[in-house]
């Protein structure tokens, strides 16, 4: 099932992530990079203050630079592999679905066309190595300890500009 596409305001989060160049399909590598994540979030004591989420920061197809992260209740310094910052606030199209995480290419492309066909213009740039996106993210709000392929409820949000 797939809601209809919305411009919504966020706030600025602080959030943690493990930075990954990842090439699709990479659903074996997702169970490790979290593993990691919740391992240094125990480690340094930091408190979940919100879903999961996969920043696409460039995406290159099939390739993307991205962060497999999760937002928490402060900014702090970080270890290499791993990235500290604050997702930025703004207007943001947004959709959200339930069902396979396989599908999300196809949920992007609505979102994306939906956008296009409003005017809507992405916080984002081209680049030699892909597009750069302020922030487009995959939050998944089912708890990722469950199968990929059951059915998860993720919010596919991308920045549009000010």
């Amino acid at each position: 099932m797939l809601s209809l596409p919305e411009i919504v305001d966020r706030d600025a989060v602080p959030y943690i992530a493990v930075s990954a160049r990842v090439t699709l399909p990479f659903d074996d590598r997702i169970g490790g990079i979290m593993a990691t994540l919740f391992s240094h979030l125990a480690e340094n004591e930091l408190r979940e203050t919100g879903p999961v989420f996969f920043k696409h920061n460039v995406v290159a197809m099939p390739d993307i630079d991205m962060e497999f992260g999760v937002p928490v209740d402060r900014v702090v310094e970080c270890p290499k592999g791993f990235v500290s910052g604050i997702l930025p606030g703004g207007r943001y199209a947004e959709i959200s679905y339930f069902g396979p995480y396989d599908d999300l290419i196809t949920v992007n492309g609505v979102l994306i066309g939906w956008a296009g066909h409003a005017g809507l213009i992405f916080d984002s740039r081209k680049e030699d190595d892909g597009e750069w996106f302020a922030n487009r993210c995959e939050s998944t709000i089912t708890a990722l300890k469950s199968s990929l392929t059951r059915k998860l409820h993720t919010t596919v949000s991308i920045r549009l500009k000010d």
